[in-house]
């Protein structure tokens, strides 16, 4: 369960016509401290009459959201890393009801592509007052045989890399103290052990073309930047950028990497497909494959469908941005 404590020391009459702020928080996340949770919370007072949540599963996360969206908050913050965000973002999926994200994890990968300031009370401060919105796209994933509909904000990845977050997230104490060094560590493994020599066991299909591949990766934004300041990944103009691996052998993962730090083309690299402007593929796996959405495990299964959904998300951006958050 997560409990809701009511911050508002006006008169009940300004009470019924301020705008409310669900502020969700995740104190595990590698950024957060109680004097900044504090701080933040002396930001947003005098804008927003604000109810804090501490849920204690990512399910009661995006339960909390999709409560708060139902009820007509204004905006739910989501403060913590990526997995925090994911949630939320899930929760809020379809509604009027804003996103907000303050960044508090390793990577903040949405809050950078959309300019989120990587510091908490400067992120904080584009909430108060009028905040600037406008709506971005996500992945819309559909897994199994009776389908579990899930959303990704800005990638999502079967089989290799959904493997490195399963092998990742099961020891979460190395996780939480190790960060990316661990997250790397993890990959390296999993590379060696299980997918170098690795035949294709994914088809991949997006109604016009199909192909065999090891690993399949979706990307929803024009830029991704799990590497920081550096983008990875092909320029999205509509829809999703699919990127397919035929295999993992240990002599190509130097140019895969080199290309997708240096310039992205990894339609360059043998074996490495890009289908760009994609709006749905469905990928057939035998046996079950990992799926990841947002760096989250999202299960096994053998059938998938990943589909953009444009303008689905309201998100809070700076002001001086573009009305889009790929600009």
């Amino acid at each position: 369960m997560w409990r809701i404590i009511t911050i508002d020391r006006r008169p009940p009459e300004y009470a019924r016509t301020v705008r409310r702020l669900l502020l969700i928080a995740n104190p595990a996340a590698s950024g957060f401290t109680g004097g900044m949770f504090r701080t933040i919370t002396a930001t947003l007072a005098d804008s927003y009459q604000i109810e804090p949540a501490w849920p204690v599963s990512p399910d009661a996360a995006r339960r909390a959201a999709e409560a708060a969206a139902a009820e007509g908050f204004d905006v739910v913050v989501a403060f913590g890393g990526d997995g925090v965000v994911h949630h939320v973002a899930n929760g809020l999926a379809g509604s009027d009801t804003a996103l907000g994200i303050i960044p508090a994890g390793t990577t903040n990968v949405l809050a950078r592509l959309i300019g989120i300031p990587n510091r908490p009370r400067k992120a904080a401060d584009l909430l108060i007052g009028e905040p600037h919105t406008t709506t971005a796209p996500l992945a819309r994933l559909q897994i199994g045989d009776s389908p579990t509909v899930s959303y990704a904000t800005f990638g999502a990845g079967i089989g290799y890399d959904a493997s490195v977050v399963e092998l990742s997230d099961a020891q979460p104490y190395r996780k939480y103290w190790f960060g990316s060094v661990h997250y790397a560590r993890s990959a390296v493994k999993s590379l060696l052990k299980d997918y170098r020599s690795r035949k294709p066991q994914l088809r991949v299909s997006d109604g016009e073309r199909s192909l065999d591949a090891v690993t399949v990766l979706a990307q929803v934004h024009s830029r991704y930047t799990y590497f920081g300041k550096v983008p990875l990944g092909a320029r999205v103009e509509q829809g999703l950028t699919i990127i397919t691996f035929e295999r993992l052998p240990l002599r190509r993962a130097p140019s895969i990497l080199l290309r997708a730090i240096r310039d992205g083309a990894l339609d360059k690299v043998k074996g490495v497909h890009v289908w760009q402007n994609v709006e749905e593929i469905t990928v057939m796996a035998e046996p079950e494959e990992a799926i990841q959405a947002d760096g989250e495990l999202l299960g096994r299964a053998g059938a998938f469908t990943l589909s953009s959904a444009p303008n689905t998300l309201k998100v809070v951006v700076p002001s001086s941005g573009s009305e889009h958050p790929d600009a």
